[in-house]
């Protein structure tokens, strides 16, 4: 395992002093994977104040020395080290009431949530893997070290962790795992919105999540309903509509994955994921069936958009990214062609950006369809390619226009009307009908004003 310089001097000061010292976790789990990990956490057997000692004349934070943890700046990035320690009792689920220091590597290993991630490398000692992790992370398997239910209660957060993982790494989960995570579901309730939502969008952002998220919710949608209640209503709710073949939560969860693949390390990847989970979410509310038994869904997109602004509310979700999905989920299913009309339209309302987006979520959608939906596909990137085409040379507000009220002063006095002309005006330029060039927009308003026999 290739140690970085800073990180093998703090590893060399703790055994040069008579210490045991060790990196643990994530950044070994990564290694092993052949990922290159970006954050090292440091363990030792070393007290806070020995670990203060060793490092005394370097920049010394004392961040968390309450529960062992001590940062040292070294090479101009902070690094925590923490000492080994056992847990007291958990008694609301996410964080031990006190914690006792200890000597035993073993017993701080313990501790942790998953065999993959209870392994610990020193370059001089080698590795500690007393719990097998290396062997499931060959395997592909999430195992809690020790007895699940137990890890679930002491950190309730585990349970998201662990469906994270298995999304991001594309790992199955060993059945008493599995079985604990859905048996402790309800553990999810004392854990912060805040916790919560941070978990939930790295399960849907992760590396390979565009290829395991319909696996994960499938299997464990009691965890998901949980965390969104609100999904329970889609469950098995069957949609009897010539367009799909899966029932609106499997659709759901066959639309986030598709948006995950779509925009796999892309800045709107969170975007796009959270909407294609909320996009279907007011069906029930709005369905009905005609004569020839045709499931339809009126207002759904708006009912959608009404629910995953509460919800989103609910879990302290930042207000841009809210409003982002909010939008892309109320106009999800809005008619799209691919001509320079629509696509202006399409611009003025929205803006490049979430224009994109919106086209997008029909490609997302489309994919969790049956075939003659699919087919829609080619042309909805033909859309996407026409709004890079025209953002830049398109005029989507009064400011833009070539004209403005003094312009058009001696057309039509200050007043109301001299704002419906100028709306009309704005309306032409982006349906392409005028350039927005000054002259021809000052002949288009004394044609409109001599219309309606004002003047």
């Amino acid at each position: 395992m290739e140690v970085p310089s800073n990180i093998a001097e703090i590893l060399d000061r703790l055994e040069s002093a008579g210490y045991e010292a060790w990196i643990v976790g994530g950044c070994v789990r990564d290694s092993l994977m052949g990922i290159a990990p970006h954050d090292f956490d440091v363990t030792t057997s070393a007290l806070p104040e020995e670990t203060e000692r060793v490092f005394a004349g370097m920049r010394v934070i004392e961040t968390g020395i309450k529960h062992g943890t001590v940062t040292v700046v070294s090479g101009g990035e902070p690094v925590e080290i923490t000492t080994y320690r056992v847990d007291g009792e958990y008694r609301d689920s996410r964080r031990p009431d006190s914690v006792t220091f200890t000597r035993s590597l073993r017993e701080d290993v313990a501790r942790r949530d998953f065999t993959m991630n209870g392994i610990a490398y020193s370059p001089k000692r080698g590795m500690f893997d007393e719990f097998g992790g290396a062997g499931d992370i060959h395997n592909g398997i999430i195992r809690c070290i020790g007895d699940p239910e137990k890890r679930f209660h002491e950190d309730a957060l585990r349970i998201l962790r662990g469906l994270r993982f298995s999304a991001a790494l594309g790992f199955w989960i060993e059945d008493k795992t599995a079985a604990a995570m859905l048996g402790c579901r309800e553990l999810l309730n004392n854990i912060s919105a805040e916790r919560i939502f941070a978990e939930l969008s790295k399960l849907l952002t992760g590396r390979r999540s565009g290829e395991n998220i319909l696996r994960v919710m499938s299997c464990f949608r009691e965890i998901f309903a949980v965390m969104i209640p609100e999904l329970r209503r889609i469950f098995d709710f069957r949609q009897y509509s010539k367009w799909h073949y899966l029932d609106v939560y499997q659709h759901t969860a066959l639309a986030v994955q598709s948006a995950a693949q779509l925009t796999a390390g892309k800045e709107n990847a969170l975007p796009l994921t959270l909407a294609m989970l909320f996009h279907d979410i007011g069906k029930p509310r709005c369905f009905t069936r005609d004569e020839n038994g045709e499931g339809h869904f009126y207002c759904h997109a708006a009912y959608s958009a009404e629910m995953a602004d509460r919800i989103l509310r609910r879990l302290k979700c930042s207000n841009a990214l809210r409003e982002r999905v909010c939008s892309i989920v109320k106009y999800h299913d809005t008619q799209l062609k691919d001509d320079d009309r629509t696509v202006r339209r399409l611009l003025a309302k929205h803006g490049e950006r979430l224009a994109c987006d919106i086209v997008m979520a029909h490609i997302a959608d489309d994919l969790a369809k049956k075939e003659e939906a699919r087919r829609r596909i080619p042309e909805w990137y033909a859309v996407i390619g026409r709004i890079h085409r025209l953002a830049p040379e398109c005029c989507f507000t009064m400011k833009e226009l070539a004209v403005d009220g003094n312009a058009l002063r001696e057309i039509v006095p200050p007043s109301p009307l001299m704002g419906r002309v100028m709306k009309h005006l704005l309306k032409k330029v982006v349906d392409g009908d005028i350039p927005n060039e000054r002259e021809i927009l000052l002949q288009e308003a004394a044609k409109y004003v001599a219309k309606r026999g004002i003047i």
